[in-house]
């Protein structure tokens, strides 16, 4: 099984969002529909920008982890590459 790791923005230098899931199609259409209450329906933070496929969830967790502690700049370059 497949494992993710995305960011999802509310437009170009817009609010960011980052995730991690087994099912990138559902997590994203729920982010669109906003379906769950939140940060990204709060924000409107529903447009897929990047991501990474890992094989188990102890991988994608410990990216999503050190993602998030990475500075603003750092992530728009990532998304820009």
């Amino acid at each position: 099984m497949a494992y993710y790791v995305y960011l999802l923005a509310s437009d170009k230098y817009g609010t960011l969002y980052l995730g991690v899931t087994n099912d990138i199609v559902r997590r994203v259409y729920e982010h669109k529909s906003k379906v769950v209450a939140g940060f990204t329906k709060r924000y409107a933070v529903d447009k897929l920008v990047w991501f990474e496929i890992y094989d188990d969830p102890t991988s994608a967790i410990a990216r999503e982890k050190e993602l998030k502690k990475w500075r603003r700049n750092w992530k728009i370059r990532l998304i820009e590459e």
